[in-house]
């Protein structure tokens, strides 16, 4: 049995700490603003320019002109601000944000990070993927673990375009946690069911201790 994607969402906000500026990704990552713990202040940055992210809104709160990088309707919390996005830049190369939490479609065992293109498919662009990889201070993923064909999106190494080299250090997915470093992949923790030694058959990759 998987997790699902607030199970994920809510498994890599456990790890967040207080203080910390939180870049959240398109798609999956958003879904960490609804589960920071309570007491705990962390400011969730989005590239288009707004520092202060809060939970999704309920239909009573939607403000069509507040938005996140994928153009979904988000709220602010008290202290919030909103600004460029040449500024919003400025803060990720900069090394301001402590934190980036991205989608990808492959990772390598040792952090390498692909997310921004499939060769062969049409792409809108690079967006933000290669600023967020590099100038935050650190990088999770979050992603489901197969794809539909059955293959493992952690790899030993990266087929796809890369985003960014060894910038990778955590990988939150349905069917497990992992820590990517230059030794290799670690496994942190897999959902019931599952153990290191299926996950390993599973994925083809020999997991390091």
């Amino acid at each position: 049995m998987a997790w699902t994607r607030d199970q994920m969402a809510a498994r890599a906000a456990q790890e967040l700490q207080d203080g910390y500026y939180v870049n959240l990704g398109i798609g999956l990552p958003t879904l960490v603003a609804n589960h920071v713990p309570e007491g705990m202040e962390v400011w969730l940055q989005s590239e288009n320019g707004l520092m202060g992210i809060g939970p999704f809104p309920t239909e009573a709160e939607i403000d069509p002109d507040l938005i996140n990088a994928g153009k979904q309707t988000v709220t602010t919390l008290p202290g919030s601000s909103i600004f460029s996005s040449a500024d919003s830049f400025g803060m990720i190369r900069g090394g301001k944000i402590n934190l980036a939490i991205l989608g990808a479609m492959q990772v390598s065992e040792k952090g390498d990070l692909a997310n921004w293109m499939i060769p062969g498919k049409m792409v809108k662009g690079m967006g933000g993927a290669m600023d967020l990889a590099i100038g935050a201070k650190e990088t999770w993923v979050m992603m489901d673990l197969m794809t539909k064909t059955g293959q493992s999106k952690i790899v030993p190494l990266c087929t796809y375009p890369l985003t960014g080299i060894a910038c990778v250090k955590r990988v939150y997915t349905d069917l497990g946690t992992f820590e990517c470093s230059p030794e290799g992949l670690r496994l942190i923790d897999c959902v019931e069911g599952l153990d290191e030694a299926a996950l390993a058959q599973m994925m083809g990759v020999t997991f390091v201790h």
